[in-house]
């Protein structure tokens, strides 16, 4: 800690934005990513005489398995159900705590699913947009596809929440970022197919049983984010699955 410390008090860093980690990663590297660094990053900007405001990009999937139909809330009790969910959860607790006492300037963004351009190659979207890259003309996919209604929002529009964060009065705060829709997954495959002008029949359903890192079930309350950052989202899901398409063009 004392050597990042020196090294963001040279730099006279304003904001810290964490953002590491991700879902490609085993037990142990989701442990050193979303708990271990974070610890870390808050000891050492609990170093500095001056407050860089730390923001920290957690997930809906810290709040776990919801009901459909729930309109998740910050106050939401969190009880992430998979590895990923809890370790980003106990990050996000070490930014919050610290916050409370005082010793970090620190906002903690829960996340939904993101998409747009450049998704993670380990997402779904990312999968399937590989796979319909490498597609022949006239081949047919065959992709398991969760029976799922989840919240998506561009990747454009987190980084303006992330920008608004970095400077809003919120302190201690978690801020659900999202549309505010849950969306069908198939609608979404329906989406990426219209992008690539490709018949909707090229992808069929594995019938068997679909290994999902997410809940069946995901919408967030975002008027938080209204209120709070003056943040709502700009891009709609058919415009950010169609720049997703184009930007990974060859």
């Amino acid at each position: 800690p004392a050597e990042t410390a020196r090294i963001l008090r040279a730099a006279r860093v304003d904001t810290v934005v964490n953002a590491t980690g991700g879902w490609g990663s085993t037990q142990e590297e989701m442990a050193y990513a979303h708990v271990r660094l974070v610890r870390r990053l808050v000891a050492a900007l609990a170093l500095l005489a001056h407050r860089p405001r730390l923001v920290q990009v957690g997930s809906v999937h810290e709040y776990g398995p919801v009901a459909p139909g729930t309109l998740i809330t910050e106050t939401t009790p969190a009880r992430p159900s998979g590895d990923y969910g809890r370790t980003k959860l106990a990050g996000a607790r070490a930014v919050l705590a610290a916050a409370h006492a005082g010793d970090v300037d620190g906002v903690v963004l829960r996340v939904v699913n993101v998409c747009g351009p450049h998704p993670p190659p380990a997402s779904f979207l990312g999968a399937l947009l590989r796979r319909l890259r490498a597609a022949a003309p006239g081949d047919d996919l065959t992709v398991s596809v969760a029976d799922a209604r989840r919240d998506y929002v561009d990747v454009r529009d987190v980084a303006e929440a992330v920008l608004l964060a970095a400077t809003a009065p919120a302190t201690g705060r978690i801020v659900n970022v999202g549309r505010g829709e849950a969306t069908e997954v198939r609608e979404l495959v329906r989406l990426l197919l219209a992008a690539a002008g490709r018949p909707a029949g090229l992808v069929r359903e594995d019938a068997g049983e679909v290994a999902s890192k997410g809940g069946d079930w995901t919408r967030a309350d975002i008027r938080l984010a209204r209120d709070l950052l003056g943040w709502r989202p700009r891009v709609d899901l058919p415009g950010s699955i169609r720049d997703m398409w184009a930007a990974s063009a060859p």
